[in-house]
């Protein structure tokens, strides 16, 4: 039986609930709980379609992962006593973000720091070069084991990360790998004598990874409560929806009429997903937005994730906001949920999923996986591929080529008044900005960064996303090119006074400077070959080049544009 603490509720305003009727007849009339639980492929394409019927392991995942649980548990005991204080996961998007909710949710300061983890957790996700050296900084070499997570072994990034590392270290034995079966990374760890090496389910792809190897390998080296993780996750589909809402539930599970929901609603124009999230589970949105955008945005449409945006009061949001409130039941927020009651008494669609906090986890992971699945089906698009991610990969490639040839990387000039003007000034919804920092990732520039958000917000209604580059590459960058054309992008970009050389050159760049700028000049030039406007501003000025000050000066600077 299903917590009733945790049903899920939705508030629907009268104009909406014809569209979201209409999905909901479809899901029932064409089994859609029924075949997801069947793990039919033909759900979302005709039998044969790549990338749908091997990519439904995260089904089954956690029940069995709860087998290997006694294995793992004994591998990070033995990590412990060998004093190994200190867990640096080197990954990127689907490999690294369910690691970072885990981290910053049990880790050292984190809601549940009251119980010491059983080491520290890092998740290094990042090209640039002040972020390494903070993490380099932040451990003892000496005692920190570097995890090594690629689902296809030929990530550029966890690769030249492991390449520095390892010129650092110098001892397999301090390195792990998690990577799928027969992978390059898996060679490399053959050869250089890792610690071990875990396999990944070759049927699950890397958003839905987070039940795999992929997340309970780093939350059992943390200490996390893995065991309550994943026997929580199958309680998912025995989450129930409150019966006097909107639309009615028409006997479906609420992860399935939520996914249902959703994609009636973006079908409608209410296609901008704003995650309004508990403190107690930070990180939480970041996992989201990668899941929803790389699941959904593709073949001209989608449902835009929104993670992180400061709340605001309903005047601020235009009417292609829907608005997904997670509140933890164990810790309730009485002026969260005061502005949630005010967005949906205004008219806007609102779901409130609730949770148990932490312990939860698991069953959040799949609620919300199955959810995406069956948006997916209602938008008639595979969830589960990404078809324009090696876009953004290959045009890194070809400026890495070239730099291969003439060690100079292309100029891209920097965005003048007039062009801020062009690029913002009319960003109204349905458009959306899409903010992309090739910088040091901090709490002080997120801050900045969310007055940013607040700016452009305040004076166009418009819909505003922010991720760190490289990392957005293998989430949101998924949407961008492939989702609705009613994006504008702002890229920012900053670079340290310090390189730090990539030991081989992995993919053709010999420095994480060289790497990162790379990435940016790739990802601007395929937005503007797909004729979406897209504008660079490099954050120099400020006090000694400080980025958050640079960027602080160029929010007033678009303050006065607007």
């Amino acid at each position: 039986m299903s917590d009733p603490t945790l049903t899920v509720e939705a508030r629907l305003p009268d104009a909406l609930q014809a569209a979201v009727a209409e999905k909901l007849a479809l899901a029932t009339d064409e089994d859609v709980a029924g075949r997801i639980a069947r793990e039919d492929a033909t759900l979302w394409g005709p039998e044969g379609t790549p990338e749908i019927a091997n990519r439904l392991g995260w089904l089954t995942i956690a029940e069995r992962m709860l087998g290997e649980l006694g294995d793992l548990e004994l591998f990070a005991a033995e990590a412990h006593d060998d004093e190994l204080e200190d867990i640096v996961l080197l990954g990127m998007g689907g490999s690294s973000l369910a690691p970072e909710v885990l981290r910053r949710s049990f880790g050292a300061g984190g809601p549940n720091s009251a119980r010491p983890p059983r080491a520290r957790l890092h998740v290094l996700d990042s090209t640039d070069t002040a972020r390494i050296r903070a993490v380099e900084s932040a451990v003892d070499l000496q005692r920190t084991l570097f995890v090594v997570s690629s689902k296809s072994g030929g990530t550029i990034e966890p690769l030249s990360l492991f390449a520095h590392f390892f010129s650092l270290v110098g001892e397999g034995n301090r390195f792990v790998a998690i990577t799928d079966p027969g992978s390059g990374l898996e060679a490399l760890a053959t050869k250089h004598a890792f610690r071990r090496t875990f396999a990944g389910d070759p049927n699950i792809g890397g958003r839905y990874s987070a039940l795999s190897a992929f997340g309970v390998v780093p939350g059992a080296l943390l200490g996390i409560p893995v065991l309550s993780l994943l026997e929580g996750a199958p309680s998912a589909w025995e989450t129930e929806l409150e019966q006097e809402t909107g639309s009615g539930s028409g006997g479906l599970p609420a992860a399935v009429w939520l996914g249902a929901a959703l994609s009636g609603l973006a079908q409608a124009g209410r296609d901008k997903l704003t995650f309004v999230i508990s403190e107690t589970l930070p990180g939480l949105g970041l996992w989201l937005e990668q899941l929803v955008a790389e699941s959904t945005g593709k073949h001209g449409t989608g449902i835009l994730p929104v993670a992180d945006e400061p709340l605001g009061e309903p005047a601020v949001y235009g009417e292609d906001r829907v608005f997904a409130y997670l509140p933890d039941v164990h810790a309730p927020d009485a002026e969260l949920e005061r502005k949630v009651q005010a967005l949906a008494e205004a008219g806007h669609p609102v779901f409130t999923i609730p949770t148990a906090g932490l312990t939860d986890l698991g069953r959040v992971f799949l609620l919300a996986e199955l959810a995406v699945a069956v948006a997916g089906w209602g938008l008639q698009i595979n969830p589960f591929d990404q078809p324009n991610v090696q876009q953004a990969k290959d045009a890194t490639n070809r400026v890495l080529a070239g730099y291969e040839k003439t060690h100079e990387l292309p100029v891209i000039p920097d965005a003048d008044e007039e062009a801020l003007r062009a690029l913002l000034g009319n960003a109204s919804p349905p458009s959306y900005v899409a903010i992309m920092g090739y910088v040091q990732p901090s709490a002080e520039f997120d801050a900045a960064i969310g007055e940013l958000r607040e700016t452009i917000r305040e004076h166009t209604l418009a819909t505003t996303t922010f991720g760190y580059g490289p990392r957005f590459l293998h989430s949101t960058g998924q949407f961008h090119k492939g989702g609705p054309k009613t994006g504008r992008f702002l890229q920012l970009l900053h670079d340290g006074v310090e390189d730090v050389e990539i030991p081989g050159g992995v993919g053709g760049a010999d420095s994480f400077t060289t790497l990162k700028n790379a990435q940016a000049i790739g990802d601007l030039e395929t937005l503007r070959s797909l004729e979406l406007p897209a504008e660079r501003v490099r954050l120099q000025g400020g006090a000694g080049g400080d980025p958050v000050n640079a960027l602080r000066a160029l929010t007033a600077k678009i303050k006065e544009m607007l």
